[in-house]
């Protein structure tokens, strides 16, 4: 026996329920396939929880326009839903006069972007806004903010299922081949045919289609792993808003970001690491110090603790240049009915609604 399906989605991460609902309320007969015994356990419970503004991101690209999109469609979302949110605003500061010139370009990138709402702090400015602060500049994104991005999952999933869409835990796909009437799927020791098929495994993505014979090679990227640590902190830290650093290679810098109970917590970091693992070192903790002291001096020893971690699907090896968000749709691959996606770490979340409605853009054309 072979089930015949119309849409299965693979990953129930928050890009994979935004995928599911956008389709299935647009009359699409979905199936979500879910390795783990729970949805939004992988890259989408373990990040920031931040709603960014698409700052940094170059012009043109999927993340700078996908994050400018999806962010006012989240807050649109979660203010409909009641999804807990709350636009905190991030300060960007310098921490040398010579990084002062950066949040200029900074500034002048986001403008590109489409973001025109940044303010250019001075010093004292900055400090009267957080009075614990040490800078010599600093850029206010007042659209920045933060999330309860398990409450979001939950919300798409509600969504999907009340537009006819089905969840499918603990159902890791073990093997898929393109025949003549659509995309075989082996899974819990059944044979599916789909007519869609979309890869939004995350951190598996690249595997998944490297299992897929049938896709030409240039469309099977290699996965690279950008670990974050993040670190608690057991004293009350006297911010209200976002604190982050100028940018370095391959993440954002050492920032403070706040929960919605107000409570900091510290990172990410970037550690390449070979294969996905989440254990945070407590030594680490040692360059958090010296990074997390250049903007809050008053940072009290011993205060850090491990906390948890999480891992950035790269296209790319360390010292390579950020990669953009790869959505792959027939008209790239060739293969009838699959998107692939690849890459997605920040801003995916922000971007996660624009995203869907890509993938549907990209699945129909």
């Amino acid at each position: 026996m072979v089930d015949k399906l119309d849409c299965v989605v693979i990953g129930a991460g928050v890009i994979g329920l935004a995928v599911a609902r956008a389709l299935a309320l647009r009359g699409r007969e979905v199936v979500i396939l879910e390795a783990s015994d729970c949805i939004g356990s992988g890259t989408s419970a373990r990040n920031s929880e931040v709603i960014h503004a698409g700052i940094y991101y170059p012009a043109g690209s999927l993340k700078a326009r996908l994050c400018v999109r999806g962010r006012e469609a989240l807050y649109a979302y979660c203010a409909e839903r009641g999804v807990a949110h709350h636009r905190c605003g991030k300060l960007i500061v310098a921490t040398t006069p010579q990084q002062l010139a950066q949040l200029e370009a900074i500034q002048q990138q986001a403008a590109r972007n489409g973001v025109h709402d940044l303010q250019v702090l001075e010093a004292a400015a900055a400090r009267d806004m957080e009075p614990a602060l040490r800078c010599e500049g600093a850029l206010l994104s007042p659209s920045t903010g933060i999330i309860d991005s398990h409450g979001l999952m939950l919300s798409l999933l509600g969504d999907a299922e009340q537009a006819g869409a089905s969840l499918v835990l603990q159902a890791p796909l073990q093997g898929w081949r393109v025949e003549a009437d659509g995309i075989a799927l082996e899974v819990q020791g059944e044979r599916w045919l789909a007519r869609s098929v979309i890869n939004c495994a995350g951190l598996d993505a690249p595997d998944l289609a490297a299992r897929l014979e049938d896709l030409a090679p240039e469309h099977r990227p290699q996965a690279f792993y950008a670990k974050g640590n993040y670190f608690s902190c057991s004293v009350k830290a006297p911010f209200s808003h976002l604190v982050y650093p100028v940018p370095e290679q391959a993440g954002l810098g050492v920032h403070l970001t706040l929960d919605l109970a107000g409570r900091a917590r510290f990172g990410p970091d970037v550690e390449w690491v070979e294969r996905p693992e989440y254990t945070v070192r407590r030594e680490r903790a040692d360059g958090f110090y010296a990074e997390i002291r250049k903007y809050w001096p008053g940072l009290p020893d011993g205060a850090l603790q491990p906390d948890y971690a999480g891992v950035r699907p790269k296209l790319g090896p360390q010292g390579s240049p950020a990669a953009d968000f790869v959505v792959d749709g027939p008209a790239a691959h060739g293969v009838p009915g699959l998107v692939n996606l690849f890459g997605i770490e920040s801003p995916g979340l922000t971007a996660s609604l624009a995203i869907a409605e890509l993938v549907c853009e990209r699945l129909e054309g």
